[in-house]
């Protein structure tokens, strides 16, 4: 077997270990980052839960009836935009 080649064989399988260190070295760091992110959420969650609306409020209490004034606006706004 000539050396040459032998040595070139050993280059790249020594590149092909390297690279799955590597993306075995990422692969790892990503499913911790997942975990520790899953966790995160799960304490956060627990120990400071959203605030549940009370039932007896309607969600729309403060939106106005009448949109007269704010369709004008628009109009008068978009109005002003395209005469530049």
């Amino acid at each position: 077997m000539n050396k040459g080649n032998f040595m070139e064989t050993n280059l790249v399988m020594e590149g092909v270990k390297f690279m799955f260190l590597g993306m075995g070295t990422v692969f790892t760091f990503l499913v911790i980052m997942i975990l520790v992110m899953n966790l995160m959420s799960y304490i956060v969650h627990r120990f400071f839960p959203e605030p549940q609306p009370s039932v007896g409020t309607p969600q729309q209490a403060n939106a106005p009836k009448d949109n007269k004034k704010v369709i004008a606006a628009i109009t008068a706004a978009i109005k002003h935009h395209r005469e530049g």
